[in-house]
């Protein structure tokens, strides 16, 4: 994202593990963890919408980790349908954010895992926030979010989103009565809009 991003390799469930680490200047007030889009279509730590996510965690004040799921770039393993993958997330939460205040987001197929991860890590330690952006929703079968967690949660979707229907996203969301923040006109990778969606991703994290 930066200069300043360090990138480490670290213990997988699966092999070794990419990892990019962006720290805000200060302090850190927690760490977020941030998960990207599929593997098999072009997925990787440095897609635009996971750099933006990360660029508004670092704002607020936040360490910003980001990850390739394995098979993507320098993370050994092969694609595992979400199942490893959710294992990838955990593994670097318990490798770089073992305690204190903890973060989750996800962009797309990240979104799913990370819906997953929630659900996971929710038993086990307080989650301070989660932003799911273009959840795939229609794909993929993105988990509940506790409702305890929804005043902590942000889900952003595009109206015109043509990778993951809005209505898909609705469908997910209407059971759980979670709301869905809806930007007009706005497609799956936010083209021309991402200095917006930082902005919100902002003031979700520090509300």
């Amino acid at each position: 994202m930066n200069a300043q991003t360090e990138f480490l390799s670290i213990a997988g469930p699966a092999g070794v593990l990419e990892v990019a680490v962006d720290r805000p200047p200060g302090e850190s007030r927690g760490t977020a963890v941030i998960a990207h889009p599929h593997p098999l279509h072009g997925g990787t730590l440095s897609n635009k919408v996971v750099q933006t996510l990360a660029r508004a965690c670092v704002l607020s004040g936040r360490t910003a980790v980001r990850f390739n799921f394995r098979g993507v770039g320098g993370s050994e393993g092969r694609y595992d349908e979400g199942r490893g993958e959710l294992d990838d997330l955990l593994a670097v939460v318990a490798a770089l954010a073992p305690e204190g205040p903890l973060c989750l987001a996800g962009f797309s197929f990240g979104a799913f895992v990370t819906t997953q991860a929630v659900v996971r890590l929710n038993a086990l330690r307080e989650l301070d926030r989660v932003v799911l952006v273009g959840t795939a929703a229609s794909r993929f079968d993105a988990a509940a979010i506790p409702a305890e967690l929804h005043p902590r949660t942000l889900a952003i979707h595009g109206e015109a989103d043509d990778t993951v229907p809005l209505a898909a996203v609705m469908d997910w969301a209407r059971p759980q009565v979670l709301p869905v923040l809806v930007v007009p006109g706005g497609g799956h990778f936010f083209h021309g809009q991402l200095p917006m969606l930082r902005e919100l991703v902002l003031r979700h994290l520090r509300t």
